[in-house]
């Protein structure tokens, strides 16, 4: 490769993704390692014109209320999910931040094609 070639290379690359950015990212999939939390999130976000009370997760989901606490304060810690007490019950939410932290770093992954790589040659990087 050329050093033209490889200037070239070098000034199309992305941006590195920012230290904070990659700790925020890795602390949400972290929270979403495991399958029940994934569909408790999906559940959750799924309601999107209501609450989803905690009175009704158990039965749908088929695991304990100690798990399921467990779980929730998981995606709770991870801020993908907010508690909101209506009396004696928990309702939950999926936030509108932890959402779109997920859809921002997927939408920002491609798939390398000759179309968008920067090398003078394509697959050999």
């Amino acid at each position: 490769m050329t050093t033209e070639t490889s200037e070239r290379a070098h000034t199309l690359a992305p941006p590195a993704l920012a230290p904070e950015r990659a700790e925020r990212v890795a602390e949400i999939f972290k929270a979403l390692s495991d399958p029940i939390r994934v569909r408790l999130l999906h559940h959750i976000s799924a309601n999107c014109c209501s609450s989803v009370c905690i009175c009704h997760i158990p039965d749908d989901f088929g695991i304990s209320q100690p798990t399921l606490s467990y779980h929730l304060g998981r995606l709770l810690k991870a801020g993908l999910i907010d508690k909101e007490m209506q009396g004696k019950w928990a309702h939950y939410t999926a936030t509108e931040g932890g959402l779109n932290a997920i859809r921002d770093y997927l939408s920002d992954l491609q798939l390398e094609t000759a179309d968008t790589c920067a090398c003078a040659t394509p697959g050999s990087c």
